[in-house]
């Protein structure tokens, strides 16, 4: 039932991604926020297809915490659904990326519209200068900066080594961090085709405020970004074993 489900879903996905990409074309010549609104519309529709096709919904805990303006969004990477999902929770997202997703016809145009920070991440020191400059450009622009700090997805448990680009971006922006910890690989795995009903909790952290020094903010980001996501992915296997 999982494959019927998912290849379904992988259809309405295509068509409906297809469709709204081709009529979408004319914002590629209007202003950035036209493309964020029609971006959260198309997302709405990727949740609905989620939702009855799937069977798979999401809670967000913790967004009373949010501050507004300007932050800096350090999350835990497991799946493809929360660089959706993030552009429900955050009003004006930036998100740092590697330069190679602009390439792709259609999906990179719309990305590159959006103001995401593109980087070449073989440039070594240099992308690190690109994405502070980037980063400062959002934050003038009261944008919320979104950083993978593990730099690519990881499996459920599984912990990646923590980049320096996050705490180059804290030292540098004098921006208070939002950590985010989530379960979404236990559903929607890295580079999986089956996807499994059940409900992802993505759970917004208390906020590290700027001024610690690089060593404390690293630790205290890894160590609070890394137990609540281990205890959501425990909370969601758990559930799915109830079934």
């Amino acid at each position: 039932m999982s494959v019927v489900r998912s290849a379904l879903f992988f259809v309405y996905l295509c068509s409906w991604t297809v469709l709204l990409s081709t009529l979408y074309i004319p914002l590629l010549v209007m202003p950035r926020h036209w493309t964020v609104v029609a971006a959260r519309f198309w997302l709405s529709g990727v949740m609905v297809g989620l939702r009855v096709l799937i069977g798979l919904t999401w809670e967000l805990r913790g967004a009373e915490t949010i501050p507004e303006g300007a932050i800096i969004v350090a999350s835990k990477h497991q799946s493809t659904f929360e660089t959706f999902a993030f552009r429900r929770v955050f009003p004006d997202p930036a998100f740092i990326l590697k330069k190679e997703l602009l390439w792709i016809p259609f999906f990179g145009w719309y990305l590159f519209k959006s103001g995401v920070i593109a980087i070449d991440r073989s440039a070594g020191t240099r992308a690190l200068k690109e994405m502070v400059k980037g980063a400062s450009v959002a934050a003038t622009k009261r944008r919320q900066i979104i950083i993978f700090p593990e730099g690519t997805r990881a499996a459920p448990g599984t912990k990646l080594p923590y980049h320096s680009g996050v705490a180059m971006l804290y030292g540098s922006q004098n921006l208070p961090v939002v950590p985010i910890a989530l379960n979404s690989g236990v559903f929607w795995p890295r580079g999986g085709f089956l996807k499994r009903p059940g409900k992802i909790v993505i759970e917004v952290l208390p906020v590290i405020p700027p001024g610690l020094d690089r060593k404390t903010f690293m630790a205290e980001l890894e160590n609070r970004i890394e137990t609540a996501s281990d205890r959501l992915v425990a909370e969601a296997r758990h559930a799915l074993n109830e079934k």
